[in-house]
């Protein structure tokens, strides 16, 4: 995938000089909690480099990281994709919104039928802005999985069709 913009963000391929931060988030609790890591996941920069490559995105606002999203071919015409906004501050603006729309609308022009995702059930702020960009629930998964301190942890499954997709980056936006 090649680099995506928006109004001021950017959405692009990650690159060996973003593996420090990304290290840096994804051994953050805080930012990895949702994910089943709420102490983080215990990685290095040389480790994040290694992982680097196809769907590893991160997300930029105004030409400084605040994030990271990813893809990967599930087959049968689906991606799956998941996002992370990891600067609290710029977290409850409206730039998830956005930045899933840039991605999803690249994916269905890229020939995907289908975008599937999975978040925790606790995380209600996901789930609303999934269902306002036109995801359907699936399926919620009760007890599926254990974090890293030992206490059960449930998710949502979701999926959209290209039919149903709200994109909030619409006004100007060409891929």
């Amino acid at each position: 995938m090649e680099k995506l913009q928006y109004e001021n963000l950017t959405i692009r391929p990650a690159e060996i000089a973003d593996a420090k931060q990304l290290a840096c988030w994804w051994n953050d609790g805080a930012v990895m909690a949702h994910a089943g890591f709420p102490n983080g996941i215990g990685t290095c920069e040389k480790e994040v480099i290694r992982k680097l490559g196809s769907g590893c995105l991160v997300i930029e606002e105004n030409g400084c990281l605040i994030g990271e999203c990813s893809y990967r071919d599930t087959k049968n015409g689906a991606a799956e994709i998941g996002i992370k906004i990891c600067r609290t501050d710029c977290q409850n603006r409206g730039i998830g919104k956005k930045v899933l729309s840039l991605l999803i609308a690249c994916l269905f022009k890229d020939g995907y039928s289908k975008i599937v995702l999975d978040t925790n059930l606790k995380n209600t702020r996901a789930q609303h802005v999934y269902e306002s960009l036109g995801f359907r629930k699936v399926r919620t998964n009760i007890d599926a999985w254990t974090d890293q301190t030992g206490r059960p942890q449930s998710s949502v499954d979701y999926e959209l069709l290209e039919k149903d997709f709200v994109n909030y980056a619409l006004n100007g936006f060409d891929i």
